[in-house]
């Protein structure tokens, strides 16, 4: 085994190989196939917990208990690719690399035994590395300690290697506006951890959604603060966009244990469409603390669980469902936004059909329904919010905001502005 030092490389005696990269946290960690210019030939060579296959390389989740990895096969690789860089960014938006160097350990991919070990050092202010490449020189692969920062996250190395970061365009404004709008959803990616405009100093929940909702939907009146609030005594509830339902019954404390359903059906044209359901957790102001998604499934010390990936939304009932333990949940959460995001880059508008309800994971009974009509030519949407009020009860809103969005990373932001 060899301790590599930044830009030292050793030849590989092996066709393909695995790179681990720990840290004392959880890193996301990503493969890019470069051509000889150095670039990506398109988004498919960028390979990660999304995408996590490619030609001759693959991806592989530690699941938060063990690293995760990028594995080579440099005889599967197609012509013309002539590198492979290894990458890495902490999970956690904004953290940076000051005292948490990881290790990348590239290993034999079939034996496991390893050739070598590499950790980046001084690091500072960097919120994304290169850490290792894979490359080939005179007909021979070698593997090179790299150790390069960005500082601006994973977007910098999307920006130099060729990957698209598509951004939402700002709205225009209304022609005549009535009262003062929202503040806009900050651009979303995706790509994983591209920058996201810093929202202002947010209020603490609860907030009451002041936007009307829009002419095709049949207006809500807003209650008073404490008073008028849609609940659960009269039995199932079917919400319309913006509208609240107090989950509570007869004054008293209902769930401890909800389950949130996600259902669609493949788009009109027949072909499947893969749509993931993910939930994101929030504190008291609007920071993130943590996604839940097919690639994460289970996070808050259990508190919330996702079933797992439905890749065509076939089959009759919930396509995912995310269950959410209020009980369990710790003091700092405080919103929950429930996204779905058509991985498959279909729009809602190829969708045939997208609820999610609230159910009673106790007895099954279903308790809320909201049906997604309306929708728009955009591959993200916010479904619903939990928002946890100060009395300590929960109230679920539903939103049926889109935004542009392939995966849940670029619905954080746009996700703390409905809170």
């Amino acid at each position: 085994m060899t301790a590599m030092t930044p830009g030292s490389n050793l030849p590989l005696n092996t066709v393909r190989v695995t790179v681990d990269v720990a840290a004392p946290v959880r890193l996301d960690v990503s493969g890019l196939l470069l051509a000889s210019d150095g670039k990506v030939r398109s988004d498919a060579d960028f390979i990660f917990y999304n995408q996590p296959s490619g030609p001759g390389v693959s991806y592989r989740s530690g699941g938060g208990a063990a690293p995760d990895s990028i594995t080579v096969d440099t005889g599967a690789l197609p012509p013309g690719i002539e590198r492979i860089v290894v990458t890495a960014s902490p999970d956690a938006a904004g953290q940076t690399f000051q005292g948490i160097e990881p290790t990348a350990t590239v290993r034999h991919a079939e034996s496991g035994a390893v050739i070598a070990t590499f950790t980046p050092p001084q690091l500072g202010t960097e919120t994304a590395l290169v850490v290792v490449e894979v490359y080939r020189r005179g007909g021979v692969w070698k593997v090179r300690a790299v150790g390069q920062g960005y500082a601006n996250g994973l977007a910098g190395i999307a920006t130099d290697f060729g990957v698209s970061v598509d951004e939402e365009p700002t709205p225009p404004p209304a022609a005549a506006p009535q009262a003062a709008a929202p503040p806009s959803a900050p651009s979303a990616s995706s790509w994983p951890g591209a920058p996201a405009a810093q929202a202002g100093p947010a209020p603490a929940f609860p907030v009451t959604p002041s936007a009307p909702p829009p002419a095709a939907v049949p207006p809500v009146a807003a209650p008073a603060a404490g008073t008028g609030k849609i609940n659960l005594d009269k039995g199932r509830v079917s919400l319309q966009k913006n509208q609240t339902v107090s989950l509570v019954k007869n004054g008293s404390p209902l769930l401890s244990q909800v389950k949130m359903g996600l259902g669609w059906e493949p788009s009109f044209r027949g072909r499947d469409i893969d749509l993931d359901a993910s939930v994101i957790a929030y504190g008291p102001d609007r920071n993130h603390i943590d996604s839940c998604y097919f690639g994460k499934l289970s996070i808050l010390g259990g508190a919330i669980k996702h079933s797992g990936d439905n890749l065509t939304g076939e089959g009759a009932g919930d396509d995912e469902v995310i269950v959410v333990d209020l009980g369990r949940l710790p003091a700092e959460a405080t919103g929950l936004v429930f996204t779905v995001n058509s991985f498959s880059g279909q729009k809602f508008t190829e969708v045939a059909k997208a609820y999610c309800r609230l159910i009673d994971a106790a007895s099954g009974e279903e308790l809320v329904r909201f049906d997604l009509t309306g929708a728009e030519p955009q591959t993200g949407v916010m479904m619903a919010k939990l928002i946890r009020q100060f009395s300590g009860e929960w109230e679920m809103t539903a939103i049926g905001e889109f935004v542009k969005s392939r995966t849940v990373r670029g619905m954080v932001k746009p996700g703390s502005q409905t809170l």
